[in-house]
């Protein structure tokens, strides 16, 4: 939409989609959404309302442009043009108001006593046909300019009417789902059609009481219904039993039913497809999906051209040669049907490059948001290639030789790739982390036989920190890591030397410019893990050595307690304080100046305090409190 009329031209000499691509009528769009859309009976004009603002646009085919565009004040819900050509127009608006537009803009406003949903023009006697939110049917007369008086039907709601074209009977359908046939000359309801019992059939789901949304007569006996949820009867008037059913099975209201003479066909849409099917047999003739929400659709009479009002701006032009010839405003297209499809994929331009907010950050370039040297598209920016280029190049001089090293790298690591490669082990927790390697590798015949993929322990991020924190060393001398590990056994010395050995080549590859080549390691002898009994001794001997070790320091803390000598210590005493005895003072100060570890230990020796250790290696303490 941005690009120059000459970026065009020169895009459509580069790009061969583009050069195929028709444009029949030129800005054939509304600016959001267009709601209905209709052709004069001459043929001549194709009218459109939309939204927003409220507006609707006129284009004239034999200058395939847009002629006039009017604005209006409140969205239209449906418009009828009563001329041939678009002097005379009629629209019904959402606030319950009735507009007449003439040749030369709007003519007239009057309302209507409830908020309309429909309507239809009776040639015969110049009268408007009003349904809307009640079961009142509103009758103005053009001619003398005044409402007449209304039609009293049985529904709670009307949804819509049509009016048939040869002996004109009006057709109303209700939201009971019954379409009410009345004769306009006397005023009496002369038929009345069940539709929502007969649209039920053994293969439909019915979720609630079908509603009409849809009617149009064709010739003087035929009738289509369309329902809210989304089946499409056609009947003979003769007839309460309709002639076939046609269930879209999508469950969307019929929207519109448009009728095709030259093959026989009913072409009915919803919101989301157009299927055209053969009125007699209800075979499916063919479908068409469009990319948006489909809100009206129109026939261009006598011929193969079908038009579309979406829920997007552009509305959509469709022409098949089998249903008909091309309009006399456009014959060239009999000659360029393989043409006319409209490519829905974005052409990407070769002179613009997209970037997002990130890219101008680094390049230097977010001040230049907001201005025309970039233009704003979905989660960033269109800028010129030459600009992005001359910028990369001041922001980034030396990236040429970025790249040459990068690639260096890179073919000295496919060199080492072939190498043995040497297991890097982290800095804390080496042990385990081997332990680790090697249980992977132990598993790994087994996983594959699996096929299952298991998370390593030392690449999840959870486990990250164990291995690069000091403070979760593993202390294999605690109490606790010995008592539940007792078996430091061969496969743990063996684990050590292997970890002497990878720490030694380690420091070599560093001393060196270049890894060495490693030798292969002997193959290590698989031996079982020691029984029970060698598990059982192991845990009585380190229980001894614990118990050994525990003496040990309780002979070193005898010593220690007869080694001071008391020596009398004089203390003054605070003003406000009571003096009972010299003892518990100096108790008092003795135990402020010790740590919790020694006040603990002379708790145990009193006996206020008792620590035992669990069966699982944790500790277990009871105390008793002072008075």
């Amino acid at each position: 939409q941005w690009l120059s009329d000459r970026k065009k031209r020169a895009l459509q000499k580069k790009d061969v989609d583009i050069r195929r691509r028709i444009e029949l009528i030129q800005d054939f769009e509304m600016p959001t959404i267009s709601t209905k859309i209709k052709v004069s009976r001459d043929g001549q004009y194709i009218m459109a309302v939309g939204t927003y603002k409220p507006r609707i646009r006129c284009f004239d085919t034999y200058q395939l442009s847009q002629k006039f565009e009017r604005c209006l004040d409140s969205e239209v819900v449906t418009f009828e043009i009563l001329s041939d050509d678009y002097s005379k127009i009629v629209f019904l608006q959402c606030d319950r108001f009735v507009e007449f537009h003439s040749q030369h803009g709007h003519y007239y406003r009057t309302r209507i006593p409830k908020f309309g949903r429909d309507f239809s023009y009776h040639y015969p006697s110049c009268d408007l046909y009003f349904v809307a939110a009640s079961s009142e049917v509103y009758r103005l007369n053009l001619e003398q300019g005044r409402f007449l008086n209304s039609l009293q039907t049985d529904a709670s709601e009307n949804n819509v009417c049509d009016i048939n074209p040869t002996h004109f009977l009006f057709a109303a359908g209700t939201a009971e789902g019954k379409v009410e046939c009345w004769d306009p000359r006397t005023r009496n309801r002369v038929g009345l059609l069940d539709c929502a019992l007969s649209s039920v059939t053994a293969d439909t789901e019915i979720d609630g009481l079908p509603s009409i949304s849809a009617l149009k007569f064709n010739g003087a006996l035929n009738m289509a219904v369309g329902t809210s949820t989304g089946q499409v009867l056609l009947y003979d008037l003769r007839s309460s039993n309709p002639l076939i059913v046609k269930d879209h099975q999508y469950g969307l209201p019929i929207k519109s039913i448009q009728f095709q003479h030259q093959l026989d066909l009913i072409i009915s849409a919803d919101s989301r497809i157009i299927k055209m099917w053969n009125k007699d047999t209800g075979k499916i003739f063919t479908s068409m999906e469009p990319e948006h929400d489909i809100n009206d659709v129109c026939l261009y009479p006598n011929s193969g051209m079908l038009m579309t009002a979406n829920e997007a701006p552009k509305m959509n032009i469709y022409y098949m040669p089998v249903l008909g010839p091309a309009p006399k405003w456009c014959s060239f297209l009999d000659n360029l049907t393989e043409e006319l499809e409209e490519n829905p994929e974005s052409t990407v331009y070769d002179d613009y490059k997209f970037v997002t907010r990130k890219d101008l950050e680094n390049l230097g370039l977010a001040h230049l948001i907001g201005s025309s040297l970039l233009r704003a598209y979905m989660h960033g920016f269109f800028m010129d290639i030459r600009l992005y280029h001359k910028a990369k190049m001041m922001a980034n001089p030396f990236a040429y030789e970025e790249y040459r090293r990068e690639k260096i790298r890179q073919k000295i690591e496919e060199t080492r790739a072939q190498r043995v490669q040497l297991k890097k082990l982290p800095k804390v927790n080496k042990e385990l982390a081997l332990k680790l390697i090697e249980e992977e590798e132990e598993q790994q015949a087994a996983r594959k036989r699996k096929q299952k993929n298991l998370p390593s322990l030392l690449k999840d991020d959870r486990f990250k920190v164990m291995f690069e924190n000091p403070d979760f060393q593993v202390d294999e001398q605690s109490e606790e890591f010995r008592l539940l590990n007792p078996l430091v056994s061969k496969i743990s010395e063996k684990r050590k030397k292997k970890l002497k050995i990878l720490e030694e080549k380690e420091k070599e590859a560093q001393e060196e410019e270049e890894e060495p080549e490693g030798k292969p390691s002997d193959a290590e002898s698989s031996e079982s893990s020691d029984d029970e009994k060698d598990w059982v001794e192991e845990v009585r001997k380190q229980r001894k050595l614990l118990r050994q070790e525990e003496k040990v320091k309780r002979q070193e803390r005898f010593k220690e307690d007869q080694q001071t000598l008391l020596k009398p210590q004089f203390f003054e005493i605070k003003e406000g304080e009571e003096f009972r005895s010299f003892k518990d003072s100096a108790k008092k100060q003795k135990l402020m100046k010790k740590t919790l570890g020694d006040r603990l230990k002379l708790e145990e020796k009193l006996g206020t305090l008792s620590v035992s250790d669990t069966t699982v290696g944790s500790k277990q303490a009871t105390f008793k409190l002072k008075k």
